[in-house]
């Protein structure tokens, strides 16, 4: 584990409701291979090493990573308002995909790369990532901001939520909170649902908080759709994440314990 490490910093406060963390990751081996649960929109600058990802197939769900190293990455979670201010594009058309940042931010991502590339810590690095989310900026974040706090709330409300409570907290049509999540968040409520029932499962898990009985009662049909759930958007089975948790689903479990974040990013 020493040779592998992940250390994340918070986003100045002005950037909470937009980003999650910033985070930079280390792994000074010669090859490394896991599984990236379902997340947020992230933005990376590899300033070391090379690799691919292979998505899940047609759905929201874990990323395998294969990187020859040694392996240098600096990073920040975009959280769905952050994405609303920032990039034009529907959510749910680049789930499950790569984008150039040069091909969505133009010149401002070529520049913030030699700066992060250049820079001494990681606290420089999270100072040239606000600089860029500042010059990026499109549009005010107020009313995209309003919309998302309803989604997290309604979805940290409990285990299962009813698409209908948020449809009437909204105060528009179904058709529209579903455009919306999909917007903001890249899929429609009732797989946002799904998905953070299953991480805050497995985060429980891992904590030693629950167990795979009790969860059942948190929305799961039976022990095989707890295990079917879990591991569509972990890439890890239950067991795993109480007997043998995986390096970096190791190293992620260190955000859960961050002050000052919204909680569908430290339960999750």
């Amino acid at each position: 584990m020493s040779a592998i490490t992940l250390d994340y910093r918070l986003p100045d406060e002005a950037f909470r409701d937009r980003f999650s963390l910033f985070y930079e990751f280390i792994a000074d081996v010669p090859t490394f291979e896991d599984d990236e649960r379902a997340d947020f929109a992230q933005v990376r600058f590899l300033i070391k090493g090379e690799g691919i990802y292979t998505f899940a197939d047609g759905h929201t769900g874990p990323t395998h990573s294969s990187v020859k190293g040694p392996i240098h990455l600096f990073g920040v979670g975009v959280l769905p308002a952050g994405w609303a201010q920032l990039v034009d594009i529907d959510a749910s058309l680049l789930v499950n995909r790569v984008i150039d940042a040069v091909e969505m931010f133009g010149d401002a991502a070529t520049e913030a790369y030699a700066a992060i590339c250049a820079a001494e810590s990681l606290d420089h690095r999270v100072r040239i990532g606000h600089r860029l989310a500042e010059g990026l900026a499109k549009r005010d974040a107020a009313a995209s901001t309003e919309f998302t706090k309803l989604v997290d709330g309604w979805l940290g409300s409990c285990p299962s939520p009813d698409i209908e409570d948020l449809v009437r907290a909204s105060g528009v049509t179904r058709r529209q909170v579903e455009r919306n999540c999909k917007r903001y968040y890249g899929a429609p409520p009732k797989v946002l649902a799904r998905k953070y029932r299953a991480l805050r499962a497995a985060i429980a898990l891992a904590k030693g908080e629950s167990s795979a009985d009790a969860l059942l009662a948190e929305g799961f049909y039976d022990q095989s759709h707890l295990i079917r759930e879990v591991k569509a958007f972990t890439g890890v089975t239950p067991k795993k994440f109480t007997e043998d948790l995986p390096t970096l689903a190791q190293l992620v479990m260190k955000r859960t314990e961050i002050e000052g974040l919204n909680p569908l990013i430290t339960q999750t």
